[in-house]
């Protein structure tokens, strides 16, 4: 075992140990040193060589179907040795960019773990993308290689360019098959030394304003990084951790591999093609689930249903990737009498801001900096450090889960980075306490008469009313007051998009937010989201801009206090 591997290790028995202790793990936590590592050959298969813990779960998936299976980290290792020894007669390299497009299926766990062994670069992509998508990932990226499941190889019938084209189940013609990896060796030998500052993963980002930056990981910033997740979630070995993601997006790396195999933790997949409560909480009780994380929007479909049919709701709950309603918290904790512990970071980034096991939760607070993290809020007014402002981490102590930059795009990794610190482009406030409360994207929030107006807080509100779902707040220009707060709502089930719906939803609002704060306008309908799901409020704002120039009417189907 070398240092890097003996100083991970180190670090993590630290964070173990300090569970619960939130004041010992952050004032004493520190980075590990990492200099030769491979996660996949150093730790995960350390792991599967122990007599008793290689024979633990490492990962199952539940099939839509009610079929399921699993694998041990013992079998999980040899079958990547195999993956990565085909691999390699095919032509992958170290340093070769792979893009990797797989859905829930283990497959995706094995090619992932190979080309780490191999030194390859992954490009995790989701099934959702279109051919020019993958015609900008291939040029922007890189790659080499790509590994796709069979129904998806059409999608590359347009995309041209001189690249190795891998099919899992059912490789059409002029395609590798994946099946072959069966025939190769289980023994596996490095080419080479891994460093901890060689490039791992190249992800796209979801993009809610922009054409996707390309946020470059090594093989320090994730494997090591997710220390901080693992410390957020309170994993452990024998856990069955369940985590509603869609691979291709970087909590699916955070929540399905790196933070539950640091702890040695059992991954837990539902590989479904759309989710429903009555769905997940069968899982959650057939599977014994002890660990639970999923985003808002699933968050908010189960509090529509019975919570408290579940007869061991699972000890450890957390949300992520948007901040959690306290409507949303409130119910979990009524009907499991345990609180969802929210938690904030970025593709660029681990675990930033938690609630980790054992801390107080206020409602509505993503939580206090996580061990490893030196957050600052800067007022943007005045560059300067303030109870409110952008989230910014202190790069003077840079943390190891921080990405190494936007890769080939030197203007913007100097605004990320600017002035000593690296900027999230959130918004929060701080209290005495030290507890971080979400306020907005940078870009999202605005002024109706001259107050400062953070959609999110208005979208908590609303989304206490029995017949709001969802709801996405945005500015409407008005000729008094220059914008007006308006929702977008999608309507819970059994409830219709009425006038007398809309009064009664705009009435609640106005009885719960202050004066300033009302809400003026809305309008029923869908909500324009980014394929990992993210609310694209920058495109409701265009079209209230196009909706309401000067003089024009208001709008079909919209609704006016």
């Amino acid at each position: 075992m070398n240092a890097s591997v003996q100083n991970f290790y180190a670090a993590r028995e630290f964070l173990v140990a300090h569970r619960e202790d939130y004041d010992t793990a952050y004032r004493d936590f520190r980075w590990p040193e990492i200099d030769e590592f491979n996660w996949a050959l150093d730790h995960f298969d350390a792991v599967a060589a122990h007599p008793e813990r290689g024979a633990a779960r490492a990962l199952w998936i539940v099939e839509q179907d009610g079929s399921e299976a699993y694998w041990t980290f013992s079998e999980l290792s040899a079958r990547s040795n195999q993956v990565a020894n085909w691999l390699r007669g095919h032509g992958v390299a170290r340093g070769d960019r792979v893009i990797l497009m797989l859905g829930n299926q283990v497959e995706l766990w094995e090619t992932l773990l190979a080309a780490m062994k191999l030194g390859a670069i992954v490009i995790p992509a989701t099934t959702l993308l279109t051919a020019a998508d993958l015609r900008d990932r291939l040029d922007r990226g890189g790659a080499k290689h790509v590994v796709v499941g069979g129904s998806d190889a059409g999608k590359f019938g347009d995309v041209e360019g001189d690249y190795t084209r891998i099919a899992v189940r059912g490789a059409p013609e002029g395609w590798l098959d994946y099946a072959d990896t069966a025939s190769a060796s289980e023994d596996f030998t490095p080419d080479g030394v891994t460093r901890g500052s060689d490039t791992l993963l190249l992800y796209f980002t979801s993009g809610t304003t922009a054409k996707p930056k390309l946020v470059e990981h090594t093989h320090a910033s994730y494997p090591v990084g997710h220390l901080s997740t693992m410390y957020w979630v309170g994993l452990q070995p024998g856990d069955v951790h369940l985590n509603i993601s869609s691979p291709g997006w970087a909590k699916h790396a955070w929540s399905n591999v790196f933070a539950p195999w640091i702890a040695e933790a059992c991954v837990l997949v539902m590989n479904y093609s759309r989710f429903d409560a009555e769905s997940v909480m069968g899982v959650l009780d057939r599977c014994n689930v002890t660990s639970f994380c999923a985003p808002p929007t699933v968050w908010r479909m189960l509090i529509q249903a019975d919570l408290s049919s579940l007869a061991n709701p699972p000890t450890k709950v957390v949300g992520a990737g948007e901040p959690l309603n306290p409507e949303v918290i409130e119910q979990v904790e009524k009907a499991w009498g345990i609180r969802i512990r929210d938690g904030f970071g970025q593709t660029e980034t681990t675990l930033q801001i938690g609630n980790p096991p054992g801390q107080a939760v206020k409602p509505g607070s993503m939580g206090r900096p996580i061990p490893g993290y030196r957050i600052v809020l800067i007022d943007p007014a005045t560059d300067q450090p303030a109870d409110e402002g952008e989230i910014c981490i202190d790069l003077s102590d840079r943390p190891l889960g921080l990405m190494v930059g936007y890769q080939g795009d030197p203007e913007r990794n100097a605004d990320a980075m600017a002035g000593g610190y690296y900027h999230t482009g959130d918004v929060g406030s701080r209290d005495s306490d030290g507890y971080i409360t979400y306020v907005g994207r940078s870009d999202d929030v605005f002024k109706a008469s001259d107050y400062r107006i953070s959609p999110f807080e208005l979208e908590s509100v609303l989304i206490e009313h029995p017949a709001v779902a969802e709801a996405a707040v945005v500015p409407s220009p008005d000729p008094v007051r220059l914008a007006v707060p308006k929702a977008y709502v999608v309507l819970a089930a059994g409830h219709e998009p009425t006038e007398e719906t809309a009064r009664s939803i705009l009435e609640f609002a106005r009885d719960n937010l202050a004066p300033y704060k009302r809400i003026r306008r809305l309008e029923f309908g869908a909500l324009p989201k980014t394929i990992s799901g993210k609310i694209r409020r920058v495109e409701l704002r265009g079209r209230e801009s196009e909706l309401h120039t000067d003089g024009a009417a208001a709008p079909a189907g919209e609704y006016t206090l």
